[in-house]
């Protein structure tokens, strides 16, 4: 389950007859960790102005540290990127100053952040009772392997699942299959294979009713689990 708390720290101005180099901007100092404080490497956090509706975003380093400028005058909605979504974490405030105002300390922002162990790939979809991967799926693979990227301390399962529809070992043997196309294609494109392991699993770990097909579309998905 994933749990995060925010600590944000109002930077101090300055009131005098000059002016920063880039009064436009400010400087905003973040730092990720765990829940336990621990520091978090390779997290991708974004600020989106909530008036201009661009987008600035940076990763923490191996001590969860990174720091990037924002144009002021715009509140900042702030999110952390996952595998598969992002999630909103609170809003930042850059005043604009007087025109000789300035800020003599960065922001700070403090975000506590525990991520989820396990993801469902809800737009990676196979061929009808085939491990062919449907050309639809590969934008979520691209997001998967850039997260990969610079979380690169992680290692993932690709488990496959399927419904009860047919025989067991059918169902066994199509999810392990599917499961290996994707760890195929994302080896193909520069994820190294010690980092990728391919499970299926059939339909022995359903998450819904078998009895319904709204459930039964529940139970045949692909998860990134992470080890």
């Amino acid at each position: 389950m994933r749990r995060t708390t925010l600590t944000l720290l109002t930077a101090i101005f300055f009131i005098g007859s000059f002016a920063q180099n880039d009064s436009s901007t400010a400087k905003v100092n973040v730092v990720v960790t765990d829940m336990k404080g621990k520091p978090s490497k390779g997290e991708q956090v974004l600020f989106k102005g909530v008036s201009s509706q661009k987008t600035v975003s940076g990763i923490s380093d191996a001590s969860g540290r990174f720091s990037l400028r924002l144009p002021v005058g715009d509140k900042y909605v702030i999110n952390v990127k996952s595998i598969t979504d992002t999630a909103k974490y609170g809003v930042i405030e850059i005043p604009v100053l007087g025109a000789d105002e300035f800020y003599t300390e960065p922001f700070k922002v403090n975000v506590k952040y525990e991520a989820s162990r396990t993801y469902t790939l809800d737009n990676v979809h196979f061929d009808f009772g085939k491990a062919s991967l449907r050309p639809d799926s590969y934008p979520e693979l691209e997001e998967l392997i850039g997260y990969m990227e610079h979380k690169d301390n992680i290692k993932i399962e690709i488990a496959g699942h399927t419904d009860n529809v047919g025989k067991e070992a059918d169902n066994l043997k199509l999810s392990q299959q599917r499961a290996e196309t994707i760890r195929n294609y994302l080896v193909k494109k520069g994820v190294q294979p010690g980092r990728v392991v391919a499970k299926g699993y059939g339909s022995t770990q359903p998450v819904a009713d078998n009895d319904t097909e709204e459930g039964r579309q529940l139970n045949r998905r692909t998860e990134v689990r992470v080890l």
